[in-house]
């Protein structure tokens, strides 16, 4: 798949997203210069009950670049650096989260927030979907039991959420995503009777509107959700709630051995 892409992207002429270097789409150079860890990231303010966010960076630069392509530009390679990306805040969740000591012979279940139906069709593909599978397939490299698991469903009405304010979100996202039986269903089977530990996982964390309403939704049907895993994070205004830094804090590569493991 790596190789495909490669060679893709040097037949169709392309060009590094973060240099502009001719050939692929993220260059060595620019590859080297990503996050290596991820970070607990509030919003301001923070929607009531929020579960614990963790993303690799500020949406800016680089990172804003990968994720534009990915998404708006039909770039698919980037799925893989992005969802490498999204693996270490899954990762670093797991790892800090609550219940942490009760894991082993857990099954994580990445949940990836939807996209409006329209959304998907407009563009060809589902950005989030392929960037959380490329995630799973990371975090199974450590040897942790991974399911991915696209429960959650719009409801009509839903509006694009690009140019609307906090409280401008939460009008449009109320009561807005569902699970339906049926994918719960699939999941139970999968799964069994084990113990399972649900994280949501999106592209970038803004306002976290989004993902306390993905995380109502899935709480509404009996799954607690653990943490919520982005790539990047947009800059807050203000110092985050309970004493949080608001700096993306630069831990070691080899921290991440003690959770699931990452290529």
């Amino acid at each position: 798949m790596l190789l495909r892409d490669a060679v893709t992207d040097l037949l169709l002429g392309s060009s590094c997203v973060g240099c502009a270097r001719p050939g692929r789409l993220l260059c060595a150079p620019c590859g080297a210069t990503l996050p290596t860890a991820a970070a607990v990231t509030w919003p301001d303010p923070v929607p009531p009950g929020l579960v614990t966010p963790w993303a690799c960076g500020a949406y800016a630069d680089l990172l804003r670049e990968l994720v534009l392509g990915h998404k708006e530009r039909g770039l698919l390679s980037l799925r893989v650096p992005l969802g490498r990306l999204l693996a270490r805040s899954a990762a670093a969740a797991l790892r800090s989260g609550p219940g942490v000591s009760d894991a082993a012979g857990a099954v994580v279940v990445l949940v990836p927030v939807p996209s409006r139906p329209a959304s998907v069709r407009a563009r060809g593909h589902d950005p989030t979907l392929a960037m959380v599978r490329v995630a799973a397939a990371a975090l199974r490299g450590g040897g942790a039991r991974i399911e991915v698991a696209p429960l959650l469903r719009t409801r009509p009405g839903l509006v694009d959420q690009a140019g609307l304010g906090a409280a401008e979100r939460a009008a449009n996202l109320a009561g807005s995503l569902t699970c339906p039986t049926p994918g719960l269903r699939r999941l139970g089977v999968r799964v069994g009777a084990r113990r399972v530990r649900v994280v949501l996982c999106d592209d970038v964390l803004t306002t976290g509107v989004t993902a306390r309403e993905a995380q109502r939704a899935l709480e509404a049907v009996g799954l607690g959700v653990a943490a919520v895993a982005t790539v990047a994070a947009t800059r807050r205004r203000a110092p985050a709630p309970r004493g949080r830094s608001e700096e993306f804090a630069e831990l070691d590569r080899s921290s991440l051995s003690s959770g699931p493991g990452l290529p």
